[in-house]
C-alpha cells in the first residue's frame, strides 16, 4: 500500500468526515470507496493517459 499526503480544504474534509461516519467507515476507507466508485463510472472511451494523449 502506498502512503502519501493529500491537502484538501477544511470544508471538504468536514464533508468527507460526516459521510464516512454516516457510512460507518474510516475516513481512509471512505476515500478509497469514493475513488473506486468514481473510477468505475469512467466510460471505456476515456483515455488511460492523464494528459489525454491517445497515441500509442
Amino acid at each position: 500500500m502506498i502512503k502519501f499526503t493529500l491537502r484538501i480544504p477544511e470544508e471538504l474534509h468536514a464533508r468527507l468526515t460526516v459521510q464516512a461516519a454516516t457510512d460507518r467507515r474510516s475516513l481512509n476507507s471512505e476515500l478509497l470507496h469514493l475513488l473506486e466508485v468514481a473510477l468505475t463510472a469512467v466510460s471505456p472511451e476515456t483515455p488511460d493517459r492523464l494528459d489525454g494523449d491517445t497515441a500509442t
